[in-house]
């Protein structure tokens, strides 16, 4: 087998199919089957390409030197040669009468690609009924004209810009000039497949095991709190019965609850600001309200304690609580997926995309669902959930307190409610922060962050609450001590690394990040190798991390339960690190790669 010459990310020169030029090209890929090199050319075109159709830039640089150093003799004999008045008139008929028949088959192609490209919404039919998608005989069409269009465009270019070219030829300017307006408009009215081609969480197999796998892990765990001996030996736990699971005013104060975040979200306080650019380089609005929400709950919460209202519901029906917030997710997910069929192309998800029904259901099918100004998944991604984890935290506090004959809380149940309130707190008042993050930029609302944002958020999170209201831990002040400030070590990585990453983001032109270096990138955007984006690539996922194992140290080590929320960050974090190596990898090429060997640790300083 040969091997390969050009390695991915090296800059050629590659000939343009059809012609004798060549034109600086990036090597993205290599096809061992075919032995075809796949080259992306400054505009954004991508082709493949024989190794014998690409040279190094050096060999071609050389070439054109030797060329240019040619005879002036020489040069001016050929160019008289071309102008010679003593050429036989039975060429110029031949060539003229070619000429007309290749214009000819030009109209004819150019006719046919544009009534190609002239049916979408019949392409869009097909797709959404399930029929293969006639938008790869466009591509195809619209390739072969401009394959055969741009060359002679760029031959023409070369000749007016040295005023080569003879009178004579003036005439074929206009037809070529018209050509290349319709080539031009043909071309602006294709648009790119944006189908996922790269499937994540074992793809259709992975995503379908997942939907029933998630809300069996969040009923083992909440069963396993509830044993007198939590310890993984124990397995399974006894199940309850079917009926005891469901109860139908549970499931209507979760929906009290959920419409009445909604109720807080539409409120109009707050500013209003603008997300990152989409694809289509629209932005959306959104109303920065999430903190003065969650103030609007506290005084509720508070009137309710000061009526005498029984917190402790939550924890005598905590199961019921999470089986309703699944079962309305579920319902949510399906909700989400149906509306999305009718979406248009272009508010899609990236990521999920794929046309397989399981995977684009459990990813996200659309990236930006709204019902009038109301973001269904900016909603979902801050409100019900988080703050509802914090609610939660309080009701097992309170339980503690009643089932133990406790006058004060113990310092452990302080500890954990503490760090989760910060971190909460933290997260509303940084609330604009979460408009860069690849939730809302890249991911679509489907059944994975339904789920996630409803159930596993506030029922998973609340593990370690949950976990010391059955298992008290006392602690002494000097570990308590110890524990704080390692959950202060971590929030302060958490949060410095964060704003810097979202400041530079908004604004690298700012002049308070003037002492920041970053690697230039070939998208216009800028890599930083300082600060905490110089110490590891992820130091906010270093610091998510210190902070979870700082709310499990207040559970002890009797049983690994408590810690289950540290294994499953570390698990989820790696494989958000991985990928967004991947995606920064593709994205930013040779200038990730110089970053990865400026900054070769990941997450863990000189370990990972």
């Amino acid at each position: 087998m040969p091997s390969r010459k050009y390695a991915d990310g090296e800059v050629v020169m590659g000939r343009w199919p059809g012609s004798v030029l060549y034109y600086e090209v990036q090597v993205t890929s290599y096809d061992d089957a075919t032995h075809l090199y796949t080259v992306k050319y400054k505009d954004g075109t991508e082709l493949a390409l024989k190794e014998s159709d690409i040279r190094s830039q050096s060999s071609f640089k050389q070439r054109k030197s030797q060329s240019s150093s040619s005879s002036p003799s020489r040069r001016s004999t050929s160019r008289s040669r071309s102008r010679s008045p003593g050429r036989p008139a039975k060429g110029r008929r031949r060539s003229s009468s070619h000429s007309r028949e290749h214009k000819d088959d030009k109209k004819k192609m150019i006719q046919e690609t544009t009534s190609a490209l002239q049916k979408p919404s019949e392409n869009n039919t097909r797709r959404y009924n399930g029929e293969p998608d006639s938008t790869e005989s466009n591509d195809t069409s619209s390739k072969l004209l401009e394959q055969k269009l741009k060359p002679d465009l760029e031959v023409e270019r070369v000749l007016d810009q040295y005023s080569l070219r003879s009178r004579r030829e003036e005439k074929k300017k206009e037809e070529i000039y018209s050509e290349k307006k319709i080539f031009e408009t043909i071309k602006t009215t294709e648009k790119p497949s944006s189908k996922t081609k790269e499937l994540e969480f074992g793809g259709r197999f992975g995503t379908f095991l997942l939907i029933f796998f998630l809300p069996a892990t969040v009923l083992y765990l909440l069963l396993m709190c509830k044993q007198d001996d939590p310890s993984l030996m124990n397995f399974p736990p006894p199940l309850p019965a079917l009926e005891s699971l469901w109860e139908a005013k549970v499931f209507g104060v979760f929906l009290l609850w959920f419409f009445f975040q909604a109720l807080f979200y539409l409120l109009p306080i707050g500013k209003v600001v603008e997300g990152l650019p989409l694809s289509n380089g629209r932005k959306l609005q959104y109303r920065i309200n999430g903190f003065y929400a969650f103030l609007l709950t506290a005084a509720a919460i508070g009137t309710l304690l000061y009526f005498q209202f029984e917190l402790q519901y939550l924890y005598d029906h905590f199961m019921q609580f999470a089986v309703s917030a699944a079962a309305f997710s579920m319902a949510l997910s399906i909700y989400l997926y149906a509306r999305s069929l009718k979406a248009p192309e272009e508010d899609l998800a990236p990521g999920g995309n794929s046309g397989y029904l399981i995977y684009d259901f459990f990813t996200g099918h659309e990236l930006n669902p709204r019902i009038g100004s109301f973001d269904l998944k900016y909603f979902c991604e801050l409100r019900p959930g988080l703050i509802g984890w914090v609610v939660i935290n309080l009701a097992m506090l309170l339980a503690e307190m009643k089932i133990h004959n406790q006058s004060m809380p113990s310092l452990s149940m302080i500890l954990v409610n503490s760090f989760q309130l910060l971190y909460v707190v933290d997260a509303l008042w940084n609330e604009e922060a979460v408009l860069t993050t690849m939730d809302i930029t890249h991911d679509g609302f489907g059944f994975m962050l339904a789920f996630g944002d409803l159930v596993w958020v506030p029922f998973v999170y609340s593990l370690q609450a949950y976990y010391l209201v059955g298992h008290p831990i006392a602690i002494s002040w000097p570990v308590a001590a110890a524990i704080t400030i390692l959950n202060c070590i971590g929030y302060y990585i958490f949060r410095s690394a964060n704003s810097q990453k979202n400041n530079f983001r908004r604004n690298p032109a700012d002049p308070k990040l003037s002492y920041l270096k970053v690697i230039p990138t070939a998208t216009g955007k800028g890599l930083l190798v300082t600060g905490w984006w110089g110490f590891v690539r992820h130091p906010n996922y270093l610091g998510d991390i210190i902070m979870a194992l700082a709310w499990s140290l207040p559970c002890g080590f009797n049983h690994i339960l408590p810690y289950f929320y540290v294994i499953y960050f570390i698990c989820l974090l790696v494989h958000r690190e991985a990928r967004d190596e991947h995606h920064c990898k593709k994205k930013y090429g040779l200038a990730w790669e110089r970053y990865c060997q400026r900054v070769p640790y990941r997450i863990f300083p000189y370990i990972y």
